[in-house]
Protein backbone atom coordinates (compact mmCIF):
# COMPACT_ATOMS: atom_id res chain seq x y z
CA UNK A 1 0.00 0.00 0.00
CA UNK A 2 2.53 2.48 0.77
CA UNK A 3 4.57 1.87 -2.88
CA UNK A 4 0.91 2.50 -4.57
CA UNK A 5 0.60 6.01 -2.35
CA UNK A 6 4.21 6.82 -3.17
CA UNK A 7 2.99 6.21 -7.10
CA UNK A 8 0.35 8.56 -6.98
CA UNK A 9 2.25 11.12 -4.93
CA UNK A 10 4.70 10.66 -7.79
CA UNK A 11 1.60 11.03 -10.53
CA UNK A 12 0.67 13.96 -9.16
CA UNK A 13 3.49 15.66 -9.26
CA UNK A 14 4.13 14.74 -12.71
CA UNK A 15 0.90 15.95 -13.66
CA UNK A 16 1.72 19.20 -12.27
CA UNK A 17 0.78 19.40 -8.97
CA UNK A 18 2.38 20.98 -6.07
CA UNK A 19 3.30 17.91 -3.16
CA UNK A 20 5.83 18.65 -0.63
CA UNK A 21 7.65 16.62 1.10
CA UNK A 22 5.78 17.08 4.11
CA UNK A 23 2.58 17.08 2.93
CA UNK A 24 3.46 13.67 1.67
CA UNK A 25 4.59 12.84 5.38
CA UNK A 26 1.02 14.12 6.07
CA UNK A 27 -0.45 11.92 4.21
CA UNK A 28 0.56 8.45 5.87
CA UNK A 29 0.14 9.66 8.65
CA UNK A 30 -3.48 10.58 7.91
CA UNK A 31 -3.83 7.05 6.56
CA UNK A 32 -2.17 5.33 9.33
CA UNK A 33 -4.83 7.10 11.36
CA UNK A 34 -7.94 6.95 9.63
CA UNK A 35 -6.82 3.41 8.25
CA UNK A 36 -7.62 1.45 4.59
CA UNK A 37 -10.67 -0.28 5.37
CA UNK A 38 -13.21 2.25 4.47
CA UNK A 39 -12.50 3.39 0.78
CA UNK A 40 -14.13 6.45 0.95
CA UNK A 41 -12.64 7.71 4.47
CA UNK A 42 -8.63 6.46 2.92
CA UNK A 43 -9.51 8.17 -0.37
CA UNK A 44 -10.64 11.40 1.67
CA UNK A 45 -7.18 11.46 4.32
CA UNK A 46 -5.19 11.49 1.01
CA UNK A 47 -7.29 14.36 -1.14
CA UNK A 48 -7.24 16.36 2.02
CA UNK A 49 -3.35 16.24 2.78
CA UNK A 50 -2.11 16.27 -0.78
CA UNK A 51 -4.46 18.46 -2.67
CA UNK A 52 -4.20 22.13 -1.30
CA UNK A 53 -5.44 23.78 -4.66
CA UNK A 54 -9.22 23.49 -5.78
CA UNK A 55 -7.94 23.30 -9.24
CA UNK A 56 -6.20 20.22 -8.38
CA UNK A 57 -8.95 18.33 -7.14
CA UNK A 58 -9.89 16.65 -10.91
CA UNK A 59 -6.40 15.47 -11.16
CA UNK A 60 -6.86 13.60 -8.03
CA UNK A 61 -9.68 12.21 -8.49
CA UNK A 62 -8.78 10.83 -11.71
CA UNK A 63 -5.74 9.33 -10.66
CA UNK A 64 -7.01 7.79 -7.19
CA UNK A 65 -9.42 5.36 -8.67
CA UNK A 66 -6.67 4.36 -11.50
CA UNK A 67 -3.91 3.48 -8.47
CA UNK A 68 -6.47 1.59 -5.51
CA UNK A 69 -9.84 0.67 -8.22
CA UNK A 70 -13.12 2.23 -8.84
CA UNK A 71 -14.53 -0.44 -6.20
CA UNK A 72 -16.62 -1.53 -9.21
CA UNK A 73 -15.65 -4.18 -11.69
CA UNK A 74 -16.64 -4.14 -15.46
CA UNK A 75 -19.94 -6.05 -15.20
CA UNK A 76 -20.16 -8.75 -17.64
CA UNK A 77 -23.85 -9.84 -18.91
CA UNK A 78 -22.94 -13.60 -18.60
CA UNK A 79 -23.66 -16.41 -21.10
CA UNK A 80 -26.22 -16.20 -22.95
CA UNK A 81 -26.35 -20.34 -23.92
CA UNK A 82 -27.15 -21.38 -20.55
CA UNK A 83 -30.80 -20.58 -20.89
CA UNK A 84 -31.22 -21.42 -24.35
CA UNK A 85 -32.78 -24.92 -25.24
CA UNK A 86 -30.86 -27.47 -27.14
CA UNK A 87 -32.59 -26.82 -29.99
CA UNK A 88 -31.38 -23.28 -30.00
CA UNK A 89 -28.17 -24.26 -29.26
CA UNK A 90 -27.64 -25.88 -31.98
CA UNK A 91 -29.00 -23.42 -34.09
CA UNK A 92 -26.11 -21.05 -32.57
CA UNK A 93 -23.62 -23.43 -33.47
CA UNK A 94 -24.86 -23.64 -37.22
CA UNK A 95 -24.75 -20.28 -37.35
CA UNK A 96 -21.18 -19.58 -36.10
CA UNK A 97 -20.09 -22.33 -38.54
CA UNK A 98 -19.86 -19.53 -41.21
CA UNK A 99 -17.09 -17.37 -39.67
CA UNK A 100 -13.25 -17.54 -39.72
CA UNK A 101 -11.78 -19.58 -36.80
CA UNK A 102 -10.16 -16.11 -35.33
CA UNK A 103 -12.84 -14.36 -35.70
CA UNK A 104 -14.94 -17.42 -34.10
CA UNK A 105 -13.19 -17.53 -31.19
CA UNK A 106 -13.84 -13.79 -30.62
CA UNK A 107 -17.09 -13.98 -30.80
CA UNK A 108 -17.69 -17.22 -28.61
CA UNK A 109 -15.76 -15.64 -26.06
CA UNK A 110 -18.01 -12.51 -25.97
CA UNK A 111 -20.81 -14.76 -25.90
CA UNK A 112 -19.24 -16.84 -22.61
CA UNK A 113 -18.53 -13.42 -20.95
CA UNK A 114 -14.58 -13.67 -20.38
CA UNK A 115 -12.68 -11.23 -19.45
CA UNK A 116 -9.49 -10.49 -20.63
CA UNK A 117 -6.52 -11.53 -18.67
CA UNK A 118 -3.94 -9.23 -17.34
CA UNK A 119 -1.41 -11.52 -19.66
CA UNK A 120 -3.76 -10.47 -22.65
CA UNK A 121 -4.14 -6.56 -21.56
CA UNK A 122 -0.35 -6.31 -20.87
CA UNK A 123 0.35 -7.83 -24.83
CA UNK A 124 -2.08 -5.46 -26.40
CA UNK A 125 -0.79 -2.50 -24.44
CA UNK A 126 2.56 -3.12 -25.46
CA UNK A 127 1.59 -3.48 -29.36
CA UNK A 128 -0.53 -0.31 -29.42
CA UNK A 129 2.35 1.84 -27.53
CA UNK A 130 0.86 2.06 -24.05
CA UNK A 131 3.66 1.32 -21.95
CA UNK A 132 5.31 4.74 -23.98
CA UNK A 133 1.82 6.50 -22.93
CA UNK A 134 2.15 9.61 -19.83
CA UNK A 135 -0.81 11.80 -20.71
CA UNK A 136 -3.93 11.12 -19.39
CA UNK A 137 -5.62 12.40 -22.11
CA UNK A 138 -5.01 9.38 -24.03
CA UNK A 139 -6.74 6.86 -22.08
CA UNK A 140 -9.85 6.63 -24.30
CA UNK A 141 -7.91 6.82 -27.07
CA UNK A 142 -5.41 3.68 -26.00
CA UNK A 143 -8.22 1.97 -25.37
CA UNK A 144 -9.89 2.37 -28.96
CA UNK A 145 -6.79 1.54 -30.20
CA UNK A 146 -6.90 -1.89 -27.77
CA UNK A 147 -9.99 -2.78 -29.09
CA UNK A 148 -9.39 -2.06 -32.65
CA UNK A 149 -6.34 -4.61 -32.24
CA UNK A 150 -8.37 -7.28 -31.32
CA UNK A 151 -11.05 -6.49 -34.48
CA UNK A 152 -13.64 -5.11 -32.41
CA UNK A 153 -15.44 -3.25 -35.36
CA UNK A 154 -15.48 -6.71 -36.88
CA UNK A 155 -16.73 -8.21 -34.31
CA UNK A 156 -19.51 -6.04 -34.08
CA UNK A 157 -20.49 -6.39 -37.25
CA UNK A 158 -20.51 -10.23 -37.49
CA UNK A 159 -22.76 -10.25 -34.38
CA UNK A 160 -24.52 -8.29 -36.06
CA UNK A 161 -25.33 -10.38 -39.11
CA UNK A 162 -25.36 -13.70 -36.85
CA UNK A 163 -28.58 -12.17 -34.82
CA UNK A 164 -30.15 -11.49 -38.30
CA UNK A 165 -29.66 -15.34 -39.20
CA UNK A 166 -30.38 -16.76 -35.94
CA UNK A 167 -34.15 -15.08 -36.82
CA UNK A 168 -34.38 -16.36 -40.04
CA UNK A 169 -33.52 -19.93 -38.84
CA UNK A 170 -36.84 -19.45 -36.69
CA UNK A 171 -35.21 -18.28 -33.36
CA UNK A 172 -37.79 -15.99 -31.69
CA UNK A 173 -37.81 -12.42 -31.41
CA UNK A 174 -37.41 -12.41 -27.62
CA UNK A 175 -34.69 -14.83 -27.77
CA UNK A 176 -32.55 -13.14 -30.03
CA UNK A 177 -33.28 -9.36 -28.47
CA UNK A 178 -32.20 -11.34 -25.15
CA UNK A 179 -28.75 -12.98 -26.87
CA UNK A 180 -28.12 -9.16 -28.84
CA UNK A 181 -28.45 -8.08 -25.19
CA UNK A 182 -26.02 -9.85 -23.14
CA UNK A 183 -23.70 -9.94 -25.93
CA UNK A 184 -23.72 -6.09 -25.82
CA UNK A 185 -23.40 -5.93 -22.32
CA UNK A 186 -20.04 -8.30 -22.40
CA UNK A 187 -18.51 -5.84 -25.08
CA UNK A 188 -19.57 -3.07 -23.10
CA UNK A 189 -17.52 -5.03 -19.75
CA UNK A 190 -14.79 -5.75 -21.85
CA UNK A 191 -14.52 -2.06 -23.46
CA UNK A 192 -14.56 -0.97 -19.57
CA UNK A 193 -11.83 -3.09 -18.43
CA UNK A 194 -9.68 -1.96 -21.36
CA UNK A 195 -10.53 1.58 -20.38
CA UNK A 196 -9.38 0.95 -16.66
CA UNK A 197 -6.06 -0.83 -17.71
CA UNK A 198 -5.22 1.80 -20.01
CA UNK A 199 -5.56 3.95 -16.89
CA UNK A 200 -3.75 2.30 -14.81
CA UNK A 201 -0.65 1.87 -16.87
CA UNK A 202 -0.40 5.44 -18.02
CA UNK A 203 -1.08 6.66 -14.28
CA UNK A 204 1.99 4.11 -13.68
CA UNK A 205 3.75 5.86 -15.72
CA UNK A 206 3.45 8.88 -14.74
CA UNK A 207 4.43 8.28 -11.64
CA UNK A 208 8.16 6.68 -13.08
CA UNK A 209 8.31 9.63 -15.55
CA UNK A 210 11.62 11.36 -14.70
CA UNK A 211 11.78 15.14 -14.50
CA UNK A 212 13.72 15.86 -17.06
CA UNK A 213 12.33 14.22 -20.72
CA UNK A 214 15.19 12.27 -22.23
CA UNK A 215 15.54 12.91 -26.06
CA UNK A 216 16.39 9.25 -26.78
CA UNK A 217 12.99 8.20 -24.52
CA UNK A 218 10.89 10.84 -26.68
CA UNK A 219 12.14 9.29 -30.02
CA UNK A 220 10.99 5.94 -29.25
CA UNK A 221 7.71 6.96 -27.97
CA UNK A 222 4.71 6.82 -29.87
CA UNK A 223 3.01 9.58 -32.13
CA UNK A 224 0.21 9.23 -30.73
CA UNK A 225 1.56 9.63 -27.05
CA UNK A 226 3.21 12.52 -27.53
CA UNK A 227 2.11 15.84 -25.41
CA UNK A 228 2.39 19.11 -27.54
CA UNK A 229 5.46 19.80 -25.39
CA UNK A 230 6.74 16.79 -26.53
CA UNK A 231 5.99 17.76 -30.14
CA UNK A 232 7.99 20.80 -29.97
CA UNK A 233 11.19 19.12 -29.01
CA UNK A 234 10.76 16.32 -31.33
CA UNK A 235 10.63 19.51 -34.24
CA UNK A 236 13.96 20.80 -32.97
CA UNK A 237 14.95 17.05 -33.02
CA UNK A 238 14.54 16.67 -36.65
CA UNK A 239 16.07 19.55 -37.76
CA UNK A 240 19.67 17.57 -36.16
CA UNK A 241 18.56 14.31 -37.22
CA UNK A 242 18.13 15.54 -40.98
CA UNK A 243 21.32 17.39 -40.94
CA UNK A 244 23.23 14.48 -39.93
CA UNK A 245 21.28 12.30 -42.62
CA UNK A 246 22.18 14.78 -45.10
CA UNK A 247 25.98 14.97 -44.59
CA UNK A 248 25.81 10.83 -44.56
CA UNK A 249 23.94 10.58 -47.65
CA UNK A 250 26.29 12.55 -49.27
CA UNK A 251 29.07 11.09 -48.34
CA UNK A 252 27.63 8.11 -49.53
CA UNK A 253 26.63 9.79 -52.80
CA UNK A 254 30.20 11.04 -53.18
CA UNK A 255 31.90 7.16 -52.44
CA UNK A 256 29.46 5.89 -55.43
CA UNK A 257 31.04 7.82 -58.02
CA UNK A 258 33.93 5.19 -57.80
CA UNK A 259 31.81 2.75 -58.99
CA UNK A 260 32.05 0.04 -61.54
CA UNK A 261 35.06 0.06 -64.36
CA UNK A 262 33.82 1.96 -67.68
CA UNK A 263 35.89 0.14 -70.48
CA UNK A 264 35.05 2.32 -73.19
CA UNK A 265 36.03 5.50 -71.16
CA UNK A 266 39.49 4.22 -70.04
CA UNK A 267 40.01 3.22 -73.46
CA UNK A 268 39.04 6.83 -74.63
CA UNK A 269 41.64 8.09 -71.87
CA UNK A 270 44.06 5.59 -72.81
CA UNK A 271 44.93 7.18 -76.81
CA UNK A 272 46.83 10.18 -75.24
CA UNK A 273 49.07 7.20 -73.20
CA UNK A 274 49.94 5.16 -77.13
CA UNK A 275 46.78 2.53 -75.36
CA UNK A 276 48.41 1.58 -72.55
CA UNK A 277 45.03 1.99 -69.34
CA UNK A 278 47.04 4.89 -67.58
CA UNK A 279 43.56 6.24 -66.43
CA UNK A 280 41.02 3.86 -65.18
CA UNK A 281 37.81 5.47 -65.37
CA UNK A 282 34.26 4.52 -63.65
CA UNK A 283 30.79 4.92 -63.67
CA UNK A 284 28.93 7.31 -62.05
CA UNK A 285 26.84 5.51 -60.05
CA UNK A 286 25.52 8.85 -58.24
CA UNK A 287 21.36 8.54 -58.99
CA UNK A 288 19.65 11.11 -57.06
CA UNK A 289 16.36 10.03 -57.00
CA UNK A 290 12.74 11.96 -58.02
CA UNK A 291 10.25 11.78 -55.27
CA UNK A 292 6.51 11.99 -55.37
CA UNK A 293 4.82 11.76 -51.59
CA UNK A 294 1.18 11.72 -50.69
CA UNK A 295 1.12 12.85 -47.35
CA UNK A 296 -2.34 12.22 -44.76
CA UNK A 297 -2.42 15.07 -42.84
CA UNK A 298 -5.63 14.18 -40.79
CA UNK A 299 -5.68 14.30 -37.32
CA UNK A 300 -4.46 11.10 -36.52
CA UNK A 301 -1.29 11.56 -38.64
CA UNK A 302 -0.81 15.28 -38.76
CA UNK A 303 2.46 14.58 -36.56
CA UNK A 304 4.08 11.76 -38.30
CA UNK A 305 3.28 13.95 -41.96
CA UNK A 306 4.56 16.89 -40.30
CA UNK A 307 8.13 15.35 -39.69
CA UNK A 308 8.37 13.68 -42.88
CA UNK A 309 8.11 16.57 -44.50
CA UNK A 310 10.54 18.15 -42.44
CA UNK A 311 13.05 15.66 -43.58
CA UNK A 312 12.22 15.76 -47.08
CA UNK A 313 12.56 19.71 -47.09
CA UNK A 314 15.68 19.41 -45.48
CA UNK A 315 16.88 16.66 -47.75
CA UNK A 316 16.21 18.33 -51.23
CA UNK A 317 19.88 18.85 -51.94
CA UNK A 318 19.88 14.80 -52.12
CA UNK A 319 17.34 14.72 -54.65
CA UNK A 320 16.66 15.34 -58.12
CA UNK A 321 13.16 16.61 -57.64
CA UNK A 322 10.44 16.26 -55.28
CA UNK A 323 6.40 16.89 -55.98
CA UNK A 324 4.55 16.85 -52.90
CA UNK A 325 1.26 16.42 -52.03
CA UNK A 326 -1.31 16.16 -48.82
CA UNK A 327 -4.98 15.08 -48.18
CA UNK A 328 -7.42 14.49 -45.70
CA UNK A 329 -10.60 14.34 -48.13
CA UNK A 330 -9.02 15.61 -50.99
CA UNK A 331 -5.89 16.03 -52.95
CA UNK A 332 -3.59 19.17 -52.67
CA UNK A 333 -0.26 19.73 -54.55
CA UNK A 334 2.03 21.60 -51.98
CA UNK A 335 5.40 21.54 -54.06
CA UNK A 336 5.27 25.00 -54.32
CA UNK A 337 5.95 25.70 -50.97
CA UNK A 338 8.99 23.48 -51.05
CA UNK A 339 10.52 26.01 -53.09
CA UNK A 340 11.17 28.68 -50.00
CA UNK A 341 14.46 28.79 -47.55
CA UNK A 342 12.18 28.27 -44.12
CA UNK A 343 11.01 24.81 -43.47
CA UNK A 344 9.07 25.52 -40.53
CA UNK A 345 7.08 28.45 -42.57
CA UNK A 346 6.84 26.34 -45.81
CA UNK A 347 4.96 23.31 -43.41
CA UNK A 348 2.84 25.24 -40.81
CA UNK A 349 1.58 27.03 -44.44
CA UNK A 350 0.43 23.71 -45.64
CA UNK A 351 -1.12 22.96 -42.43
CA UNK A 352 -2.84 26.24 -41.93
CA UNK A 353 -4.28 25.36 -45.61
CA UNK A 354 -5.82 21.79 -44.53
CA UNK A 355 -6.93 22.05 -40.98
CA UNK A 356 -7.56 18.94 -38.72
CA UNK A 357 -11.14 18.28 -38.15
CA UNK A 358 -14.12 16.36 -37.36
CA UNK A 359 -14.48 15.57 -41.49
CA UNK A 360 -13.63 11.78 -42.39
CA UNK A 361 -10.22 10.81 -44.50
CA UNK A 362 -11.26 9.39 -47.96
CA UNK A 363 -7.97 8.30 -49.69
CA UNK A 364 -9.54 6.61 -52.32
CA UNK A 365 -10.94 9.82 -53.18
CA UNK A 366 -7.10 11.64 -52.82
CA UNK A 367 -5.76 9.18 -55.21
CA UNK A 368 -8.79 9.84 -57.52
CA UNK A 369 -7.64 13.23 -57.77
CA UNK A 370 -4.18 11.93 -58.24
CA UNK A 371 -5.17 10.16 -61.02
CA UNK A 372 -6.62 13.24 -62.80
CA UNK A 373 -4.36 15.97 -62.15
CA UNK A 374 -0.72 14.28 -61.22
CA UNK A 375 -0.08 10.97 -62.75
CA UNK A 376 2.15 12.45 -64.94
CA UNK A 377 4.64 13.36 -62.43
CA UNK A 378 5.39 9.13 -61.83
CA UNK A 379 7.62 7.53 -64.05
CA UNK A 380 10.28 4.87 -64.50
CA UNK A 381 12.73 7.38 -62.44
CA UNK A 382 9.83 8.36 -58.98
CA UNK A 383 10.19 6.84 -55.52
CA UNK A 384 6.68 6.94 -54.57
CA UNK A 385 6.45 7.68 -51.20
CA UNK A 386 3.01 7.30 -49.26
CA UNK A 387 2.79 8.53 -45.28
CA UNK A 388 -0.64 7.12 -43.99
CA UNK A 389 -2.65 4.64 -41.58
CA UNK A 390 -4.50 3.59 -44.85
CA UNK A 391 -7.75 4.07 -42.89
CA UNK A 392 -10.45 5.29 -45.38
CA UNK A 393 -13.57 5.36 -43.12
CA UNK A 394 -15.14 2.36 -45.82
CA UNK A 395 -14.75 4.49 -48.46
CA UNK A 396 -13.89 2.79 -51.71
CA UNK A 397 -10.05 2.33 -51.25
CA UNK A 398 -9.56 2.90 -55.01
CA UNK A 399 -6.74 -0.04 -55.19
CA UNK A 400 -6.84 0.02 -59.11
CA UNK A 401 -5.56 3.38 -59.28
CA UNK A 402 -3.03 2.52 -56.60
CA UNK A 403 -1.90 -0.13 -58.32
CA UNK A 404 -1.30 2.13 -61.73
CA UNK A 405 0.62 4.50 -59.96
CA UNK A 406 2.89 1.54 -58.21
CA UNK A 407 3.73 0.17 -61.79
CA UNK A 408 4.53 3.16 -62.85
CA UNK A 409 6.78 4.33 -60.58
CA UNK A 410 10.39 2.33 -60.21
CA UNK A 411 9.73 1.29 -56.02
CA UNK A 412 6.99 2.80 -54.29
CA UNK A 413 7.47 3.02 -50.29
CA UNK A 414 4.61 2.98 -47.39
CA UNK A 415 4.82 4.66 -44.54
CA UNK A 416 2.70 3.19 -41.85
CA UNK A 417 2.52 4.32 -37.89
CA UNK A 418 0.77 0.97 -37.33
CA UNK A 419 1.40 -2.88 -37.24
CA UNK A 420 -0.36 -4.89 -39.75
CA UNK A 421 -2.18 -6.49 -36.48
CA UNK A 422 -4.00 -2.98 -36.89
CA UNK A 423 -4.88 -3.36 -40.27
CA UNK A 424 -8.56 -4.09 -39.70
CA UNK A 425 -11.70 -2.42 -39.33
CA UNK A 426 -11.59 0.42 -41.89
CA UNK A 427 -7.98 0.35 -42.72
CA UNK A 428 -6.83 -1.09 -46.11
CA UNK A 429 -3.77 -1.36 -45.49
CA UNK A 430 -4.43 -5.01 -46.80
CA UNK A 431 -5.24 -4.60 -49.96
CA UNK A 432 -2.44 -1.63 -50.50
CA UNK A 433 0.66 -3.75 -49.15
CA UNK A 434 0.82 -5.96 -51.65
CA UNK A 435 1.01 -3.49 -54.48
CA UNK A 436 4.31 -2.05 -52.46
CA UNK A 437 7.89 -2.38 -52.78
CA UNK A 438 7.74 -2.04 -49.02
CA UNK A 439 5.96 -0.89 -46.31
CA UNK A 440 7.67 0.37 -43.01
CA UNK A 441 6.83 0.71 -39.40
CA UNK A 442 7.34 4.39 -38.46
CA UNK A 443 5.32 4.69 -34.94
CA UNK A 444 8.01 6.92 -33.52
CA UNK A 445 10.18 9.34 -34.40
CA UNK A 446 13.42 6.77 -34.66
CA UNK A 447 11.44 4.59 -36.78
CA UNK A 448 10.82 7.58 -39.30
CA UNK A 449 13.99 8.75 -39.21
CA UNK A 450 15.42 4.80 -40.20
CA UNK A 451 12.86 4.43 -42.84
CA UNK A 452 14.00 7.82 -44.42
CA UNK A 453 17.63 7.38 -44.51
CA UNK A 454 16.58 3.64 -45.82
CA UNK A 455 14.66 4.78 -48.78
CA UNK A 456 16.93 7.84 -49.71
CA UNK A 457 19.99 5.19 -49.85
CA UNK A 458 18.31 2.15 -50.83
Amino acid sequence: MESRILQLIAALRASGVRVSLAESAEAFSAVDLMGIQDREHFRLSLRATLIKDVKDLPTFEKLFPLFFGSGQPPMMGGNPMDDLTPEEIQMLVEALKQYAEQLRQRMERLMNGDQLSRAELEALGQLVGLNQADNLNYQNWMAQRMMRALAFPEVQKAMKELMEQLAQMGMSRERVEQIRQMIQQNMQGMQEQMEQFAGERIAENLSEKPRGENIDNLMNRPFHALSDEDKKLLQREVKKLAAMLRTRIALRQKRAKNGQMDPKATIRASLKYHGVPMEIKHKDRVHKPKIVVICDVSTSMRFCSELMLSFLFALQGQVRKTHAFAFIDHLESISEDFGGADADEAIQSVLWRMPSGHYNTDLGWALNDFNNEFMDTLNSGTTLIIVGDGRNNYNDPRVDIFSNMSRRATRTIWLNPEPPIMWNGDSDMAKYAPLCSNVFKVGNLRELANAVDELMTG
